[in-house]
């Protein structure tokens, strides 16, 4: 994949608008659905994996621009599917239903955006962005071009994290004014390394991997999985793992975005050349009074924070302690018959088990893989029928923007009042030009 100039760029449009007019075929449920791949690494792979599990899913053609990815890929899917290095040479091609992006955060928008423009549906893994601003273009373009679009936070397909939103939505622990999440690793001593600047392999084409973010001196930490703790390609284990964590809490909440945010943290344990924070607390204070938290210890002992779980839901009537693999509702003792009038209820899926609720769904383990299956089960139905999906583009937008504003506080220092509507900080003209940022030089960001 070369780098766009703005006539490569003229000329891929205006072969997205000719696609586009090809690629409307009106699928049946029996139909199998053509997906074309771009990203095949450790998340690409996992992802290509659970489509396979479909067998209405037809990988025809996929893309990367390093080699070994792409035969690895070709293998696993068997048969001989089209191979590509320009995105955007799959992207154009008129055969394909839908586009799967798994690329690095930095990427997702422009190939979102140019896949929609070319009549394509778009699965496009979390975080939806790398900018606000970002965001809400991808929602317009799915809209304007009347695509599905659906960001993989995986859990929106889950029975089980819809039953436990659910629970709380209906009021199973009163009113819940406190949620707490935490990503507890630690990370001590090595960390991700510090190896030198260098020049990249010869067959690793870091100007493509770079795209429309500053073109920096290859070190091999940027690239690959570790591109996640460097800013120019991603938000950080904000928007790696919080992301995930906020749609459960939204779902779990019934709100759409935050009223306020503040967050406080850096780079303690300096032991490599990360540029995201190693310990960090971030605060955002949402509609109907809760505060909600998100507790990063990357540099500390691995013990859990508390009761082990994903996220703590505190209500006024008991408190929720939500993981992917169960959940338990402690209630709130306030007098003897009262307590004895409310029952505990636990739910454990590795054990198979529920107690103390009246909703029962089928009882199986849900781990990383069951769920990626169940997200692109539910896409490839949606590419059919043309419903909603589980985690509509919208969604997805208004889960990462959370915390993208909650990164902008950070390295801003600031406490930020946020307008949803406007998508706009009330109180800090500065930290609004936080919101987009721009391409490198022969890249734009479509309108």
């Amino acid at each position: 994949m070369s780098r766009i100039t703005r006539r490569d760029f003229a000329t891929t449009a205006g072969v997205a608008t000719a696609t586009a007019l090809s690629a409307n075929r009106v699928l049946g449920a029996n139909d199998r659905v053509r997906v074309g791949f771009i990203g095949l690494g450790n998340r690409g792979d996992q992802v290509l994996s659970a489509f396979l599990t479909h067998k209405d899913c037809e990988v025809a053609a996929i893309c990367d621009i390093y080699q070994p990815y792409l035969d690895f890929a070709a293998k696993k899917i068997g048969g001989t599917p089209e191979q590509f290095k320009d995105y955007r040479k799959l992207i154009a091609k008129k055969d394909l239903d839908a586009v799967v992006i798994v690329t690095p955060d930095h990427w997702h928008a422009l190939q979102t955006i140019e896949a929609c423009a070319a009549g394509k549906d778009v699965y496009v893994e979390k975080p939806l962005s790398l900018a606000v601003a970002e965001g809400r273009a991808m929602v317009k373009a799915a809209r304007d071009h009347k695509r599905i679009v659906q960001c993989g936070i995986q859990r929106m397909s889950s029975k089980f994290c819809q039953e436990a939103a659910e629970l709380i939505r209906s009021g199973a622990i009163g009113k819940v004014t406190v949620a707490r999440c935490f990503h507890v690793q630690n990370e001590w001593p090595k960390g991700i390394g510090n190896p030198p600047d260098e020049n990249p392999p010869a067959d690793f084409d870091w100007d493509a991997w770079t795209g429309p973010a500053p073109l920096r001196k290859y070190n091999k930490n940027r690239t690959f999985y570790r591109f996640r703790w460097f800013y120019d390609f991603s938000g950080g284990q904000l928007t790696n793992f919080g992301v995930h964590y906020l749609a459960q809490i939204h779902s779990s909440l019934g709100v759409e975005a935050p009223k306020s945010v503040v967050a406080i943290g850096g780079k303690f344990a300096n032991y490599d050349n990360r540029e995201v924070p190693d310990t960090m607390e971030v605060l955002w204070h949402y509609p109907n009074d809760t505060l909600v938290s998100f507790s990063q210890f990357n540099a500390t002992g691995a013990a859990p924070a508390g009761r082990p779980c994903e996220i703590e839901f505190r209500g006024t009537k008991g408190t929720m302690y939500f993981r992917l693999n169960g959940y338990e509702i402690v209630p709130e003792m306030i007098t003897p018959n009262e307590f004895a009038a409310r029952t505990p209820i636990n739910r454990d899926l590795e054990k198979g088990w529920r107690t103390g609720a009246k909703a029962q769904i089928d009882a199986k383990k849900v781990d990383g893989k069951i769920l990626d299956a169940d997200h692109a089960r539910n896409f490839l139905d949606c590419v059919k029928s043309r419903k909603t999906p589980t985690c509509d583009v919208e969604y997805g937008h208004r889960c990462t923007t959370a915390a993208l504003i909650a990164n902008i506080a950070h390295k801003s220092k600031s406490f930020l009042e946020w307008d949803p509507k406007a998508e706009r900080f009330t109180n800090n003209e500065a930290a609004n030009k936080s919101l987009s940022y721009e391409y490198r030089k022969g890249y734009k960001l479509p309108t």
